[in-house]
């Protein structure tokens, strides 16, 4: 396990856990998360982000296997465990679940915290086969207040769709957690960022938030996951890793979230959600499906 650290001295540490889940392992995934969040918490961290589908695992062999490791929010075993491990270290945890919910299953990210469960997004943009298994979140994007500031969570592919970051900094948002499942894309050029990395930094800096992801490593079932977990800040700079590629690693970012709202002015002149130009392109959703681009 390897530990990397920002500097010291911000209001919030923040930690994001870069680990190998196995799919339907749910007793060990989640012996591994607690024990991994219990050295975070050790290191002073306050927040704690792991990756999507922590308890689960995530290349199911079919829905009956996702059914069986999925668990209904918040009383599953997995949120019901963290639930207890964030009160008895005073400490808020992200963390990815197969949640069930009658007939359906989403891909689903939590936020509980020593007064118990706080709330819960479900992943809007399916990746793959993920839409053999789920069904598409129905709960838009949630942005919740904690003592630190107020969170936003989406999940992996969601932060290929603009809409998703944006959505979370027009409802406050200071800080966006992702847990994450990174695979590798079509035509990466050798020694350049990953596509991951650089759609995290843009929607950073476009809407002067920060944002922590944190994505497993490992190949499960033959698909390979890219690590690089990382913490962006508001000025669309990575202040702590990417994380190794194959490596299991905690990486820890200091940051005071009110830097969010405060440095979103970019000059005298420009604040980078209100020089929007809503008037110009307010109806964009109905202007595309107008047309047959797609």
């Amino acid at each position: 396990m390897i530990d990397m650290h920002s500097p010291e001295g911000s209001a919030l540490k923040i930690a994001c856990i870069q680990m190998e889940p196995h799919v339907g392992d749910l007793e060990g995934n989640l012996a591994t998360s607690v024990r991994l969040i219990e050295t975070a918490a050790q290191q002073g961290a306050r927040l704690i982000v792991l990756p999507e589908l922590t308890s689960s695992g995530y290349v199911f062999e079919n829905r009956e296997e996702a059914v069986s490791l999925a668990e209904e929010i918040p009383n599953g075993p997995a949120v019901a465990e963290w639930i207890a491990v964030a009160r008895r270290l005073d400490v808020h945890i992200v963390a990815g679940v197969a949640e069930s919910d009658g007939p359906f299953l989403y891909n689903t990210a939590v936020l509980v915290g020593p007064e118990g469960f706080v709330g819960k997004y479900r992943k809007l943009h399916l990746w793959d086969i993920e839409q053999m298994y789920f069904t598409p979140g129905n709960l838009g994007v949630p942005v919740f207040e904690t003592p630190y500031g107020r969170i936003g969570l989406i999940i992996c592919y969601d932060g290929w769709f603009p809409e998703s970051y944006r959505l979370c900094a027009l409802q406050g948002a200071d800080l966006v957690c992702v847990p994450t499942n990174w695979v590798p894309m079509p035509e990466q050029p050798t020694g350049r960022e990953a596509m991951a990395t650089i759609l995290t930094m843009a929607a950073a800096q476009t809407n002067s938030i920060f944002i922590a992801c944190a994505d497993r490593v490992g190949i499960e079932r033959g698909q390979e996951f890219i690590g690089q977990s990382v913490v962006v800040g508001c000025n669309g700079w990575p202040i702590v890793g990417p994380a190794s590629h194959v490596d299991e690693a905690i990486i820890y970012a200091d940051i005071d979230l009110s830097e969010a709202r405060t440095k979103r002015n970019l000059n005298e002149f420009n604040q980078l959600l209100s020089d929007r130009r809503d008037d110009v392109y307010g109806g964009l959703v109905t202007i595309a499906r107008g047309r047959s681009f797609f």
